[in-house]
């Protein structure tokens, strides 16, 4: 009889506490969750943002629920301090850009390097292959977890002076660049008078004629409507692309169950998939219709033959060597192996 009860008594402990450490769980879980983005949901990187929140809430039965905040507004805008405010746990989450984050994990720097990645199979042999395993690596040892590759896309080059054709054609210019130290080296060597800004700055800059020029995707120049604010030349040259990150700041991650982590990582890829598809829409198709619906705008769409993009390349290739030894010798060999065993 003793025992039967005690048994009674340390069963009904058992549950109580299974209650109570389920309950511990789900009290963990914090009502909202935030997620940093540098543009909003007009924008690709944005829309790729607004599918992740909404197949993790609607895959977690709303338990776990995700803000999104562009423009970086949870760091005053300032997007080269994503990564750190990250890991600080400022920031839940964000879909990043390999760029933003290069100062505080150099070998992110891989994908500025210039001309590394001649077409959207290169990209993809990189993110999707041995490099961008390793890259994961190293944004795990660096403090945050990485769940999936997103794409901002090919940063094209604009201005309000001139059609640029040549590495001369853009001496003298003031161009916009994000805060890398990459930047400045490659626009420098151009003949360019590089300026760092954030692109919260950058806009009114652009109106008031104080900067002439800037690098970005097409989908950022169509969504901010680029044209409106002097920059009515576009030159297509392909110089560098700007892979995203979907990451997790690491107490975030490790607060939530197993099977919301795989819930939340499955929405990640699902997700970055989506994006990517939309950010190279109108470009990746024959005849690239978006560029004629920008020069519909009033823009002078120049594409560069082989020769003349060949120029910027050689006018670029020492900086290449130099910012090879900060990235690593090895990563960069592995990087130009995957694009050269890349399908086309």
């Amino acid at each position: 009889m003793k025992l039967r009860s005690f048994l009674k008594l340390t069963l009904a402990a058992a549950a109580a506490l299974t209650l109570a450490t389920g309950a511990s769980a789900q009290s963990a879980y914090k009502p909202e969750y935030r997620m940093s983005l540098v543009v909003g949901t007009a924008f690709p990187w944005g829309k790729g943002g607004q599918i992740w929140a909404d197949l993790v809430k609607e895959r977690t039965q709303g338990r776990i629920n995700i803000k999104l905040y562009p423009g970086v507004s949870l760091i005053q805008g300032d997007q080269t301090r994503e990564f750190s405010a990250l890991r600080q746990g400022v920031i839940d989450m964000a879909i990043g850009s390999t760029i933003n984050w290069s100062p505080q994990v150099k070998e992110l720097n891989l994908f500025s390097l210039p001309f590394l990645m001649p077409d959207y199979a290169a990209i993809d042999s990189l993110t999707q292959g041995p490099v961008g395993k390793q890259m994961f690596t190293i944004l795990d040892k660096a403090g945050v977890v990485p769940l999936a590759w997103g794409e901002n896309g090919y940063r094209e080059l604009t201005n309000s002076k001139r059609p640029v054709r040549t590495p001369d054609d853009l001496k003298g210019l003031k161009i916009r660049v994000v805060g890398s130290p990459l930047f400045l080296d490659t626009f420098t060597a151009l003949g360019a008078n590089p300026t760092q800004m954030t692109w919260a700055d950058a806009q009114p800059a652009f109106a008031s004629g104080a900067v002439d020029g800037q690098e970005n995707p097409m989908s950022i120049f169509t969504a901010a409507k680029l044209q409106n604010v002097g920059q009515k030349n576009v030159t297509m040259w392909g110089y560098v692309a700007d892979p995203l990150v979907f990451v997790v700041n690491k107490d975030i991650w490790s607060s939530w169950t197993p099977a919301d982590q795989k819930i939340v990582r499955e929405a990640a890829i699902e997700a970055g998939k989506q994006q990517i598809a939309i950010a190279r829409k109108g470009l990746d198709e024959p005849g690239q219709p978006l560029l004629k619906e920008i020069a519909a705008l009033g823009v002078t769409v120049t594409q560069l033959s082989p020769a003349e993009r060949d120029a910027f390349v050689k006018a670029t290739r020492p900086v290449y060597e130099k910012w090879k030894k900060a990235v690593g010798v090895e990563l960069v060999a592995q990087a130009e192996k995957s694009i050269a065993a890349r399908k086309k």
